[in-house]
């Protein structure tokens, strides 16, 4: 049995009243407001002057907004939240300058996420009854699981959706376990999109194309919007707010689904193996990119670099480049060419090949290679360019707010 301590978020609906959803809607926006306002006088800063600004003086600059007539409002709501978003912001340009992540943008009011962070000073949390700042009454939230026994949040997230669906994240530490693997079990994955992976077992999973099943309502949803006149009339909010639960209820089926698959992979296998795709260019394929985004093959990876951290497997990154679907998995031999209408293929040594299965026994021999003595194993297995042939990546660890879901 295998267990380690993280830090794990336990997400959970609530339903707020109206005096909260009020206080939480005033919270949203001045979050908002702060971070935009910071990230204006850092980017004048830097433009005018070559002056990087840091948490410490955009901390000082809230104080004085507050002072001000025009930004008294800010004063209104929890200080905690306001001081976070400028941690945020830091650390979005601290990613910047490490050149992690593109220079941070604004925060728009229809199109960003609501949301606001509670250090443990701005809450309490008692026989399982959250109280936030501001608020006298505790959250109705419905508790669908169980938090580890004996934790303490150290932070709380509220957050809105685009369906009007409320959320709390709860930030605890835990200490997940699950039972050891079958001594020597590892998994090659090919990612697909008739088939969402392909297994070096020769197991193939479906699919399940939740947008496409979906799709005709969203389409009736999005059409009913775009008739309502531009503004914020009722109407056209109540049209908005459809569109938000067709995608919600999309994107709810998917990640379930996909929580289901990447935790019974890490379940039967102490090795798991998987390909470094580059999902961002391939989605610039027009006939292909809508079929890539509902297989969210980034968010089955994320998932799968966190569970196998948590419960002690390892996970094998494979080269880009490596040529999984144009080599025999029984004796090597490299094709030239391998167009993607071809599904079978019959090798000189005799053996047909199911494309899928023969690049996940090809991924999952190369993944136990490198694994074991490193990269340069097998020569044939080169690439143009003078590529590295296969790799093995050092997963970082995922703590941030974003991937600290409740995990499956």
């Amino acid at each position: 049995m295998t267990t380690i301590h993280v830090k794990r978020a336990f997400k959970f609906r609530f339903y707020p009243t109206d005096a909260q959803a009020a206080e939480l809607s005033r919270t949203f926006g001045c979050v908002r407001k702060v971070y935009n306002l910071a990230l204006q006088a850092r980017t004048e800063a830097w433009t005018l002057r070559q002056e990087r600004v840091n948490y410490n003086a955009t901390s000082a600059m809230l104080t004085a907004w507050k002072k001000t007539e025009e930004l008294a409002y800010l004063g209104e709501v929890s200080s905690v939240p306001l001081q976070q978003a400028l941690r945020h912001l830091q650390g979005a340009f601290s990613n910047f300058w490490q050149k992690r992540a593109k220079y941070p943008t604004f925060k728009s009011r229809k199109k960003s996420r609501k949301s606001a962070e509670y250090t443990s000073s701005a809450f309490r949390f008692r026989d399982g009854r959250l109280t936030l700042a501001k608020m006298a009454e505790p959250l109705a939230i419905v508790w669908s699981r169980q938090l580890p026994e004996g934790a303490t949040p150290s932070t709380v997230t509220v957050s809105q959706d685009s369906a009007g669906r409320w959320f709390v994240s709860l930030l605890c530490e835990d200490r997940p376990t699950m039972p050891d693997a079958p001594g020597g079990s590892a998994v090659g994955i090919d990612a697909g999109v008739t088939s969402l992976v392909t297994l070096s077992t020769g197991e193939k999973i479906t699919n399940p194309r939740h947008e496409r099943k979906d799709r005709e309502r969203l389409a009736r949803a999005q059409r009913n919007l775009a008739r309502k006149v531009k503004g914020e009339g009722a109407n056209r909010t109540k049209a908005r707010i459809k569109v938000g639960r067709v995608h919600a209820r999309i994107a709810d089926r998917r990640r379930d689904f996909l929580h289901k698959l990447t935790t019974r992979l890490v379940r039967d296998n102490q090795v798991v193996v998987i390909e470094d795709l580059t999902v961002r260019n391939m989605l610039r394929n027009r006939r292909l990119s809508r079929a890539i985004a509902d297989a969210s093959w980034s968010e089955m990876r994320s998932m799968l670099e966190y569970k196998c951290e948590w419960y002690g497997r390892d996970l094998v990154v494979v080269d880009r480049w490596f040529p999984s679907s144009k080599l025999c998995s029984t004796c090597g031999t490299l094709r030239s060419r391998m167009p993607l209408n071809v599904r079978e293929w019959t090798c000189d040594c005799g053996t047909t090949h199911d494309r899928d299965v023969n690049a996940a026994k090809n991924i999952l021999a190369a993944g136990l290679a490198v694994a074991a003595c490193g990269d340069g194993v097998r020569p044939q297995r080169s690439t143009p360019g003078g590529r590295s042939s296969v790799k093995q990546e050092v997963v970082p660890p995922r703590r941030s707010r974003a991937a600290a879901q409740p995990r499956g």
